[in-house]
């Protein structure tokens, strides 16, 4: 092969992979740690403290603990407990697990999005693994104020949400971004 433009090394970041990528290891880690996070938490309320669906305790004056099984998607919209739909979530999850673990992999862009699309990867499968085994996701906390209340949530949805609002900051901060685009 001739010496050149071709022949030059490229950065793991960039090779090619579909499995491993310069963060990988990042959002991995990222991920195991709120899977294993949010399916404890549910687990040890469920099981542990014996909470039935429809419970609801005050823990601060702004904050219920509450268990609810969405059977619908954000909003408990298209709610549905039939179990193929639930494994049709679980199945939307996995693949959306996948293609975002395959952009990790492929991209090399920093930390930022390797931790965000770990929080997202480990929120989704935490809340597909709830429909699999629970017949809905387990939500518990709700926030609630001056006559208003939230809807209700557990650890993977604040996962996937600080998730998007790292991604979105990564691509709406040009200088985070300055070393990765073609000059």
């Amino acid at each position: 092969m001739v010496e050149g433009e071709h022949s030059r090394p490229v950065e793991a970041a960039n090779d090619g992979s579909w499995v491993w990528g310069r963060y990988s290891a990042l959002g991995f880690w990222t991920a195991l740690i709120t899977l294993v996070l949010d399916q404890a938490y549910k687990w040890w309320m469920i099981l542990g403290i014996g909470m039935r669906e429809g419970e609801r305790f005050p823990a601060m004056p702004f904050l219920d603990i509450v268990y609810v099984k969405n059977t619908g998607i954000s909003y408990s919209m298209f709610d549905s407990a039939a179990f193929e739909w639930q494994l049709s979530l679980a199945g939307f999850a996995a693949l959306v697990s996948i293609a975002l673990w395959t952009w990790l992999a492929r991209s090399g862009t920093g930390k930022l999005m390797g931790l965000s699309l770990g929080l997202i990867i480990g929120g989704a499968i935490g809340n597909g693994i709830d429909r699999v085994l629970l017949g809905g996701v387990a939500d518990f906390f709700l926030l609630h104020g001056f006559g208003y209340s939230w809807y209700v949530f557990n650890i993977a949805d604040i996962a996937i949400v600080a998730g998007v609002v790292g991604l979105l900051y990564d691509s709406l901060w040009p200088s985070r971004n300055a070393d990765t685009k073609p000059t």
